[in-house]
């Protein structure tokens, strides 16, 4: 089982719940129908990893998001993801209405910062991505088409929440292709509290 880090303590998510289409700039982006409903998938455990891989095949966009760490039935932390994406074959998927975890649940496919408890609400949480010293993604909770609490439910009305999940609430616009040698920078706000910043070398 692959570990994140929150608290000073090693925790072993038994899933990843992804959200798509969360922010409408992102949507337009890739030139997405807006969902009526939140559109929802999953990475495996063995998807979670605390580096930033390319592949030798096929490649691989970054997609920054705000996430959070579930336990004792609520979200109790929040930490920086990175979505990791076949786009090629997310691509090629959705073209056939076929599912995405070729594109989506491969290894090493949700990288996390280490996550820390909420002292605050969660309305203000922010976050940017720089990658090779360049601002490519910024978004927070009050651009998102569904808040992380409406997310959060919509899951447990159907599935149920394990102590350690993560929820990873989508991505803004701006992603791109991870090359070799890339340095990712993600930093998380609350309002204008810095509360985590993470660098990545690819």
């Amino acid at each position: 089982m692959n570990p994140i880090n929150y608290d000073s303590h090693r925790i072993y998510p038994s899933k990843v719940v992804c959200v798509g289409r969360n922010y409408a700039e992102h949507i337009a982006e890739l030139n997405n129908e807006t969902p009526d409903k939140p559109v929802i998938f999953l990475k495996p455990n063995s998807a979670i990893s605390g580096e930033i891989m390319t592949d030798q095949i096929d490649q691989i966009h970054f997609e920054g998001e705000i996430s959070f760490l579930i336990f004792n039935g609520e979200i109790s932390a929040v930490g920086f993801g990175l979505d990791l994406t076949k786009r090629e074959i997310q691509s090629q998927l959705k073209s056939k209405g076929l599912p995405w975890e070729r594109a989506k649940a491969f290894d090493k496919s949700a990288v996390f910062s280490e996550f820390v408890p909420i002292t605050k609400g969660l309305a203000d949480l922010r976050m940017e991505l720089e990658r090779n010293g360049k601002l490519v993604q910024h978004g927070g909770v009050n651009q998102m088409l569904n808040a992380p609490i409406d997310l959060f439910n919509e899951v447990a009305s159907f599935m149920s929440w394990e102590d350690g999940d993560i929820l990873m609430t989508g991505t803004p616009k701006g992603v791109g292709i991870v090359k070799k040698n890339d340095v990712f920078i993600g930093r998380l706000y609350n309002a204008e509290q810095l509360l985590i910043t993470q660098k990545w070398r690819v």
